[in-house]
């Protein structure tokens, strides 16, 4: 399906801060780690950068956010500098990679040895054998971007926001996967393409201080 701004209006999508478990190296799933202070830098220059972004039209967007803890928390700092409200929506969680949601990949190949075989870095999470499937994942984030009536800034995850783009951009499996998820710049998806939207240093040090 090819999206354009006529059929799916723009779509700002952010991922939430940096996490205590994102520095341990484990993969989250729909299970939780509450932000670092990083982590909190990272949400209050995202909301800076986007209200740079949306100046003079944010009555117009709706926020959707997964309901995890931490993007809730990111969406906190989008809130004190917008107006615009959180709306919890589901369909933005992150993959589950079901009993391995939380654990490392070091403690997944000691307990289910045999099971990472033949996994690259990028399509490991698809091998869990009771998680979200590949085709699943795709299917929840096309019924999400179908449901889009409105300008829109959405708050969700690594994988599914790769996963948000590469439906958006009808990217192949590979390409998706391979897609970068920063925690301190966003996307913007307009007319089935998505382009980076990042600061300046000036900014970043704004927020810092």
């Amino acid at each position: 399906m090819l999206y354009s701004s006529r059929t799916t209006p723009v779509i700002y999508l952010l991922r939430h801060g940096e996490t205590i478990w994102n520095t341990l190296g484990r993969f989250q799933g729909q299970k939780d780690s509450p932000l670092t202070e990083r982590g909190i830098v990272q949400a209050e220059q995202m909301a800076k950068l986007l209200k740079k972004e949306i100046a003079g039209s944010e009555q117009s967007f709706q926020l959707h956010v997964s309901p995890l803890g931490r993007t809730q928390e990111t969406a906190a700092r989008i809130e004190r500098v917008l107006p615009l409200t959180a709306r919890p929506e589901s369909r933005l969680m992150e993959v589950t990679v079901g009993s391995w949601d939380g654990m490392s990949k070091f403690e997944i190949d000691n307990e289910f040895p045999g099971m990472l075989d033949g996994s690259s870095a990028f399509d490991w999470y698809f091998k869990s054998p009771d998680g979200e499937s590949f085709d699943a994942a795709c299917a929840r984030a096309k019924d999400w971007i179908a449901g889009i009536h409105g300008p829109t800034v959405a708050i969700s995850h690594g994988l599914f926001g790769r996963l948000v783009r590469g439906v958006y951009a009808g990217l192949s499996k590979q390409e998706m996967l391979e897609l970068p998820v920063p925690q301190d710049w966003f996307y913007c998806l307009c007319d089935g393409e998505f382009s980076l939207v990042s600061g300046s240093a000036d900014m970043i040090s704004d927020v810092v201080a």
